[in-house]
């Protein structure tokens, strides 16, 4: 499954390895794209994920979600 959300506050690719880290330790997660300049992330994963799962990885990374 594909899902994509957007994300506010990156700055850097410092930014970006921080939230595909995050994102990539949630369960069933297998992919994750991340554009510095749009603030879109494309998460691949197995089954449907849990948008509080995502929520919560982007915020443990320092970061908001701010559209799915």
């Amino acid at each position: 499954m594909i899902t994509n959300v957007s994300v506010s506050g990156m700055s850097c690719e410092h930014c970006v390895n921080r939230v595909r880290g995050e994102l990539l330790a949630v369960s069933g997660v297998s992919a994750v794209e991340v554009s510095l300049e749009t603030g879109a992330v494309t998460i691949e994963s197995g089954e449907a994920l849990q948008l509080s799962a995502v929520r919560d990885a982007v915020v443990e990374a320092g970061y908001e979600l701010v559209g799915v």
